[in-house]
């Protein structure tokens, strides 16, 4: 997938990406509160599949050229990795909610930049290292496990963002040896037998407004991910990013308004530091890659 030069298109882009994942956070946050998380992510991933394999079909060479890997067993895993992922995600939003699971969550790319001289042996500086510990300081603020009050739930949304900052680092492994639409394919597809798999034995009766919530969680996730792909086509991802922490503020008005939660001190204090951190980091990387 080539880049474009146009930023500002974009940002732009990666915007509209944010505010369509929150909401899609919002809907799933509402229906695993009344319905099982696998079942919940099974039917998301149904048309998650039936999206991938759609905009497969309409490339050169089809489904198949899609589908065409020599690291089978790289790809199938980075699905399985993004599938435990997302239900872990969305059971920190019931437990927590939205303010505090996308608060810790944000330190993904700190975990990325962290893990990606082990696995990638990639070079990390001193002053990404530093970067690092400043985030992980926010983490700690907002977890506050020497308090009284600590809640080991915290620890979920930590998880999540464990699992997903190694995925980033296994897609970037993955991409030496194919293209971005066979990672698309194989993450939709390995997903939805995965999820379809252990779901079904969850499956739960749902009402008809309900109903109507789940098309609108498929609707978003297919667009999201649409809108991710063309922001990616027009702007070089180091570029627009940094605007992908515009997901926390959404989703974090979305938890407030919506759901009556509320954004303590601590949290937004540690928000804060890893937002910092984490704009630090990609703009290092950014450097260093152009240097």
């Amino acid at each position: 997938m080539s880049a474009g030069n146009n930023t500002r298109q974009g940002i732009l882009l990666m915007l509209a990406v944010t505010v369509v994942f929150s909401v899609q956070d919002a809907i799933s946050r509402h229906l695993a509160e009344t319905y099982n998380v696998l079942m919940v992510v099974m039917i998301r991933y149904w048309f998650f599949a039936a999206f991938v394999i759609s905009v497969a079909a309409r490339k050169a060479g089809g489904v198949r050229a899609a589908a065409r890997t020599d690291q089978p067993v790289l790809q199938a895993f980075r699905g399985v990795l993004l599938a435990v992922e997302i239900c872990v995600m969305i059971a920190a939003f019931t437990v927590l909610g939205l303010v505090e699971s996308h608060a810790v969550f944000a330190c993904y790319p700190l975990l990325i930049a962290a893990l990606s001289g082990p696995i990638l042996g990639e070079s990390v500086g001193w002053r990404r290292w530093a970067a690092i510990g400043v985030g992980f300081v926010g983490v700690m603020f907002i977890l506050q496990p020497g308090a009284g009050v600590f809640d080991p739930a915290a620890l979920i949304p930590l998880a999540a963002a464990l699992m997903f900052a190694l995925y980033g680092l296994l897609t970037r492994f993955a991409a030496r040896g194919d293209t971005a639409a066979t990672s698309f394919f194989w993450t939709g597809t390995v997903g939805a037998v995965v999820m379809t798999a252990t779901g079904v034995w969850f499956w739960e009766p749902m009402t008809t407004p309900d109903w109507g919530w789940m098309a609108a969680l498929c609707v978003t996730g297919a667009l999201g991910h649409w809108l991710l792909i063309k922001c990616y086509e027009v702007a070089e991802a180091s570029a627009v990013q940094p605007f992908a922490y515009f997901q926390l503020v959404f989703a974090s008005a979305l938890g407030v308004a919506v759901f009556g939660e509320a954004i303590r001190a601590n949290v937004a204090f540690g928000a804060a530091l890893i937002v910092a951190a984490g704009l630090f980091t990609l703009w290092r990387e950014r450097r260093s890659s152009r240097a």
